[in-house]
């Protein structure tokens, strides 16, 4: 998830440089949505991980 957050945010810096601000907009939108389920399930997995 941290590959698909880090392409989108990749791809919102490239659109904003070439002016389509509503590209832009959106991926930096599934860029920050991807890295908060990301961090989320990471937090997750290692407190699931722990306490067993």
């Amino acid at each position: 998830m941290f590959r698909w957050a880090i392409i989108f945010a990749v791809i919102a810096l490239v659109a904003s440089l070439f002016g389509f601000s509503g590209v832009a907009g959106m991926s930096k939108d599934f860029a920050v949505i991807l890295l908060i389920v990301a961090v989320i399930l990471g937090i997750v997995s290692f407190i699931s991980r722990n306490t067993s």
